[in-house]
C-alpha cells in the first residue's frame, strides 16, 4: 500500500498518494531532463492514483516540482504565501506532540491564524539544521530545540509574528 504524503498546493494542504514512490522513480529515470519534463512525468505518474482536476493542474504540476527538487537536493524558489508559518520538528513521539497541541491552543486562545505543519521525516527535520526534537520554527526562524516552551514564551512567539506581518503590510 503507498503512502499518503501531505504537500502544499497554493494554500491548501492536499494527500497525495503515491508521491515517494513517483520521486524516486523520476529521480532515477529523469535527473538530466529539463523541469517542464520532470514536472509532466510526475504529474502522468500521480495522476493516476490522485484526482487532480484540469483548472489546478499548473498548481499540481508546481507543487509536484518543487517536491522532486526537495527530494534530490536541488535548490527552488519557495513561494511565499504571506502568513504566519509554524513548523514542529519531530517524529510524532509525546514531547512532539505536545509541543504541536500547546500551539494549537496558544493559536486558539489568541485568535491568530497560522500554518502549522508538523514535520516528521528526519530527512525534513535535517534540512533546518536541528539536533534535537522537538523543535519550533516560526517563518524560517528555529526557536526552540530539545524542549517544549512554555505557553507565555510561545504566546510571545507567535504574537511577536503576528505584529511583524501587521508592521510589514502582509497581515
Amino acid at each position: 500500500m503507498s503512502d499518503i504524503v501531505q504537500i502544499r498546493i497554493g494554500k491548501n494542504a492536499v494527500g497525495i498518494i503515491g508521491l515517494k514512490e513517483a520521486l524516486t522513480e523520476v529521480a532515477e529515470t529523469m535527473r538530466a531532463a529539463p523541469d517542464e519534463k520532470i514536472r509532466e512525468e510526475l504529474i502522468a505518474r500521480l495522476s493516476e492514483r490522485n484526482y487532480i482536476s484540469d483548472h489546478a493542474i499548473d498548481s499540481y504540476g508546481q507543487a509536484f516540482l518543487v517536491e522532486y527538487k526537495k527530494f534530490v537536493g536541488e535548490s527552488f524558489a519557495e513561494e511565499k504565501r504571506g502568513g504566519i508559518e509554524i513548523k514542529v520538528l519531530g517524529p510524532g513521539c509525546p514531547p512532539c506532540d505536545r509541543l504541536e497541541r500547546e500551539v494549537m491552543a496558544v493559536m486558539d486562545e489568541t485568535g491568530i491564524i497560522a500554518d502549522l505543519d508538523h514535520v516528521r521525516d528526519a530527512k525534513d527535520i535535517g534540512r533546518y539544521g536541528v539536533m534535537g526534537t522537538p523543535a519550533l520554527v516560526i517563518n524560517g526562524e528555529v526557536k526552540a530545540v530539545g524542549v517544549v516552551p512554555p505557553r507565555a514564551k510561545l504566546k510571545a512567539w507567535i504574537l511577536r509574528a503576528a505584529n511583524k506581518l501587521k508592521t510589514d503590510g502582509r497581515g
